[in-house]
């Protein structure tokens, strides 16, 4: 039986695990943190496309318990004048089901507590420094070597290693290293009895020097987010009064952004850098691929970067289940999954710079991608993979 080394426990090496259970191969996951996930404090969504995926590997309805929808998006100028309202992407199709909210945390946890049920060992503490390939009787075989001193052995290695990806670099050592976009995404968490936003919706307001935007969790709990300009947070040592800087940016607005940041509790707010890469020439080697962030990592803008990785993993999976070789099977993959992931890359980037100078909801790529009508956004939410 095929046994493939899962470098990263993120979600795209979750969903491949999961997928490669369910495709008959076997696979373990060697994760660096010694436990739990990265990016506590942030929250995502997933959208129509990842929500379907995800039904292939049976985690679904997993997912839908630990997270809430929203139907609807609503635009907000500076002045807090409206500048537009619609369905989000998905909401008509699907039995109305629209993107789910959920903490990055949460769905990490939701998918490992599912890949225990199934048997699919993680090993935690295990930062990848180095693989090579020895050739044996029996075929390749691919030896991973751990910061640890540690060595694991499989027939396959499959990096969900994400954005700073180390076997992105081992495929490929020239590589491009990821490029920070110039802005950063905070995230907040805060009770402020504000009337923004209504049940079931995302307000995105177009501030004068920052973008904003929030919804409101069954609770009444107001998760809010802000991509604002500046050099990259240090993720070791957080930036102190983070919160009124961020803050400051809105309080020429006529919005709601800067006093809800300001009754967020610094100890929930949290940070991180926006980067991408255009486009990653080398995707796989004969023994190793990347997926995932390690493959295509996206500005945040359009938020499927969960979703990408998603249907990542079960493409994947379905390619190393249909075809007689690892080679044949990751050129498969890479022939199915790039075009329309670099075609998000580039969307998700465009939109990034719209907001960094202002542009409204109505121009360029945003109108398909932040909570665009059903009709533009079928490229992207009506994507379905056929099992």
């Amino acid at each position: 039986m095929t046994k493939a080394l899962i470098i990263g426990g993120g979600i795209a090496g979750a969903v491949t695990a999961l997928a490669l259970h369910r495709a008959g191969i076997g696979a373990e996951i060697h994760e660096a943190y010694p436990s739990g996930a990265d990016d506590v404090g942030a929250f995502l969504l997933v959208f129509a496309n990842g929500l379907e995926a995800l039904r292939l590997v049976d985690a679904r309805d997993a997912i839908e318990e630990q997270s809430f929808p929203a139907e609807r998006v609503v635009f907000l100028g500076a002045r807090g004048e409206p500048l537009g309202e619609r369905a989000i992407a998905g909401t008509a199709r699907d039995n109305g089901s629209g993107p789910r909210t959920l903490r990055r945390a949460t769905l990490h946890r939701v998918l490992h507590a599912v890949a225990a049920r199934r048997g699919i060992p993680v090993r935690h503490g295990k930062r990848l420094v180095g693989a090579r390939t020895v050739h044996t009787a029996g075929g390749p075989r691919v030896i991973a070597a751990f910061a640890d001193g540690s060595t694991a052995e499989g027939d396959l290695l499959i990096g969900a290693d994400g954005l700073h990806s180390v076997t992105r670099t081992l495929v490929d050592p020239a590589a491009p290293r990821p490029r920070y976009t110039g802005q950063s995404t905070v995230c907040g968490y805060t009770r402020h009895p504000s009337s923004v936003p209504a049940p079931g919706t995302y307000t995105m307001i177009f501030g004068g020097r920052a973008f904003f935007g929030c919804t409101r969790a069954p609770d009444g709990e107001i998760w809010w987010f802000a991509n604002v300009p500046g050099p990259a947070p240090d993720r070791a040592a957080p930036e102190a009064g983070r919160r009124e800087r961020v803050a400051a940016l809105f309080d020429a607005d006529d919005a709601p952004a800067a006093a809800l940041i300001r009754a967020t509790p610094e100890d929930r707010i949290t940070a991180f850098g926006a980067y991408d890469i255009p486009t990653t020439p080398v995707w796989h080697t004969d023994t190793a691929v990347i997926v995932g962030d390690a493959a295509h990592t996206a500005a945040p803008n359009a938020a499927q970067g969960a979703s990408m990785a998603i249907e990542d993993g079960i493409v994947l999976a379905k390619c190393l289940r249909d075809r007689p070789d690892p080679p044949s099977a990751f050129a498969a993959y890479e022939a199915l999954r790039r075009e329309r992931v670099e075609r998000l890359v580039a969307a998700s980037g465009e939109m990034a710079r719209l907001n960094a100078s202002g542009g409204g909801p109505g121009k360029g790529p945003r109108r398909r991608t932040e909570g665009g009508d059903a009709g533009a956004d079928d490229w992207l939410t009506g994507y379905r993979i056929t099992w």
